[in-house]
């Protein structure tokens, strides 16, 4: 199979990723208070190593959310190292749900030890799972985890539809990956 490179697959799963986070936002209903391009003041402090302010979230650029979602989302699930699809989705999750939370859940999907690290076991079965059923079970028990938090009434609809695009999405850079070495082999 034709695999574009690391940097093309995090920059296709960031973008994915930035549809769904949007710009500033200031929901009072949301535990991680001001966002901007899903990075939270709180992952910004984290990020700067120093507090930062609502206005500071608000001048967030996308260079410095990429280099965030890079260092802190991206790594931490050793996205370079999934297959597509599957690395897009652990991702969005990662973002959505923190890294340990999206590894736990891919390794409750693949029957493996759940303890939120990615380590070689996990690595192994991800390869050798077969990646759209893999995909369709990390989203059902994503929807399972994400339905049982206390902001579901507020933001389960917009949840849902987050997890079922990207599923699609996952979905749909694994099959082109696919029909792209279909093509080669021709």
């Amino acid at each position: 199979m034709t695999v574009p490179s690391p940097h093309a697959l995090f920059e296709a799963a960031l973008d994915r990723v930035l549809i769904q986070e949007g710009g500033f936002v200031h929901h009072p209903d949301d535990p991680g208070g001001a966002t901007n391009l899903g990075v939270t003041r709180g992952t910004l402090s984290q990020a700067r190593g120093r507090p930062a302010s609502v206005e500071d979230v608000r001048r967030l650029t996308r260079a410095e959310a990429a280099s965030i979602y890079r260092r802190l989302y991206w790594d931490a699930i050793q996205g370079d190292a999934l297959p597509p699809g599957i690395g897009l989705a652990v991702f969005d999750m990662a973002v959505h749900s923190g890294p340990s939370r999206a590894v736990r859940l891919l390794q409750e999907a693949l029957g493996v030890t759940a303890d939120g690290i990615l380590g070689p076991r996990t690595l192994a079965a991800a390869r050798a799972a077969d990646a759209a059923d893999l995909v369709r079970r990390l989203s059902r028990a994503r929807l399972d985890f994400l339905s049982r938090l206390p902001g579901w009434s507020v933001f389960g609809r917009g949840w849902r539809r987050r997890v079922l695009t990207i599923e699609r999405e996952a979905l749909l850079l694994r099959s082109s990956l696919m029909t792209s070495q279909n093509e080669d082999l021709s």
